[in-house]
């Protein structure tokens, strides 16, 4: 059986969402959302929260995840991104002696994944061509009809393209931001996501939102709240 670990980024200082991975959404801290899918996903022996923050780490704990070191400041700031957090967690994990061929970093912020959804992900590591995997969702307007906002008035941003009739561009697809899978080997290779090397888990629309701002977090409360609605329903 594939050993693999489960590594929440979850850092204090939430500047435009004070305590935004602990903050209560729907009956429970943020964070605990993230925790609680991957526990029921049964896909990982470890799930790890990597924190700079006690507060957060007493949470994350009490829901069942560990929290076997604290995140040193220099890979807390506003500026570090996701993989050398990821890479310092995996080593800090092995260096205990935790074994694992797969590494799956999936955010805090991130109540909309279904257990689906990170198996895909794992699967595709198995693939040939596969070092890694992440989630996307696609554009709801083709980015090449896109503008941009000038001192007075707007411009296209691909001039060539502004004419094209929607139904004749490729469509595009970003990053759905919730969870990112990596093997070992590719990891510590620094194998990057954007690159053909990286086959994606494609999500529905209606289950991806960014969670940075206030209004975000609002836009995630009424989301959330009508895929609750229509889960009951169906039931």
């Amino acid at each position: 059986m594939t050993k693999r670990i489960c590594i929440i980024p979850a850092r204090g200082g939430s500047k435009r969402i004070p305590k935004k991975n602990i903050r209560p959404f729907f009956g429970k801290p943020m964070l605990v959302h993230s925790i609680d899918i991957a526990k029921e996903s049964g896909l990982f022996s470890n799930i790890v929260v990597s924190t700079d923050d006690r507060e957060i780490a007493k949470v994350a704990e009490q829901a069942g995840a560990d929290v076997p070191f604290m995140r040193p400041a220099n890979l807390a700031d506003d500026f570090t991104g996701t993989t050398p957090v990821v890479e310092h967690a995996a080593a800090e994990i092995e260096q205990q002696g935790v074994e694992f061929e797969q590494v799956c970093c999936m955010y805090a912020t991130a109540p909309f994944v279904l257990p689906k959804y990170l198996q895909q992900g794992a699967d595709n590591l198995s693939k040939d061509g596969c070092l890694t995997s992440f989630s996307v969702t696609s554009f709801p307007f083709p980015v090449q009809r896109s503008l941009i906002l000038r001192d007075k008035g707007v411009a296209p941003l691909y001039p060539d393209q502004i004419a094209s009739r929607s139904q004749d561009l490729e469509e595009a697809y970003h990053d759905a931001g919730q969870f990112y899978w990596w093997t070992k080997h590719s990891l510590q290779a620094r194998a990057g996501m954007f690159a053909t090397s990286s086959y994606p888990v494609v999500l529905p629309r209606y289950r991806v939102q960014d969670i940075d701002t206030l209004e975000d977090w609002q836009t995630a409360e009424f989301l959330y709240s009508a895929l609750s609605t229509r889960t009951q329903s169906n039931h």
